[in-house]
C-alpha cells in the first residue's frame, strides 16, 4: 500500500532534479556507483553493479509499503544519474520522516548537489508535509556524514549500540539525528547562503 502521508513526487532546483526511482536508472546508478568504486566502502548502502537492479527493486518493494519514497538524483541538463536519495521510516501518526540512503558519484561528492538536494527534501518535508520532524542515521564510523548532518544544524539525540549490520558482516551503531519545525527557518536560510556564496 502507498503511504498517503509521503507520496513520490518531483523536486528540482539549481540544476538537480530528484525524480522517483524505477528500474529506468539502473544503468544510471551503477555508472554513478562506479565514479569512486563506492560499495567498496563499508560504512555506506551503495549497491556493487550487479545488485543495482536488486537495490532498485528493494526501494519500489518499501515504496509499496509505505515506508521509504527513494528518489534519483538527476543532471537536470544532460538527465544524468548523479546518486540517489530517500525519505524513509516515515511515521504519518507522528508527521516524521528520515532523509537516508543517500550517495553520489565521487565526482559530484563535496559540490553543490548535496546541499541542493538537502533544501529540496526539506522543504518538501517542512513545507508541503508539514513534518513536525526529520530525521537522520549513519554509521558510527561514517564521520564524513555526521560533519554533514551537523553542518545542517541538526541535532545529535544519540548512538544506538549494536543497532544494524553492515555489508562486511560487523555490527554497526547508529547515530542519530534530528531537526524539528521550529528550527527549519534558520536551517534554510543557511543552506541558501551556502548555495548562494561563491564556491
Amino acid at each position: 500500500m502507498s503511504n498517503p502521508f509521503v507520496q513520490p513526487v518531483e523536486l528540482s532546483a539549481r540544476g538537480v532534479r530528484l525524480v522517483p526511482l524505477t528500474l529506468a536508472h539502473e544503468s544510471g546508478l551503477r555508472t554513478a556507483a562506479a565514479d569512486g568504486e563506492l560499495w567498496k566502502l563499508r560504512i555506506t548502502s551503495v549497491p556493487e553493479p550487479e545488485q543495482t537492479r536488486a537495490y532498485i527493486e528493494t526501494a519500489l518493494a518499501m515504496r509499496s509499503e509505505g515506508s521509504r519514497i527513494a528518489f534519483a538524483v538527476l543532471d537536470e541538463a544532460t538527465g544524468a544519474v548523479l546518486g540517489c536519495t530517500s525519505f524513509h521510516d516515515i511515521v504519518p501518526a507522528v508527521r516524521r520522516v528520515e532523509i537516508g540512503y543517500t550517495w553520489y558519484a565521487k565526482s559530484h561528492q563535496r559540490s553543490h548537489v548535496n546541499t541542493t538536494c538537502k533544501l529540496l527534501l526539506l522543504t518538501h518535508a517542512f513545507e508541503t508535509l508539514r513534518c513536525h520532524v526529520v530525521g537522520w542515521r549513519t554509521d558510527n564510523f561514517n564521520f564524513a556524514s555526521q560533519a554533514a548532518i551537523e553542518r545542517l544544524g541538526a541535532k545529535k539525540d544519540g548512538v544506538i549500540r549494536g543497532h544494524a549490520l553492515r555489508r562486511d558482516g560487523t555490527i554497526r551503531d547508529t547515530v542519530m539525528y534530528s531537526l524539528r519545525s521550529g528550527e527549519w527557518p534558520e536551517v534554510k536560510a543557511q543552506l541558501l547562503y551556502l548555495l548562494d556564496k561563491p564556491r
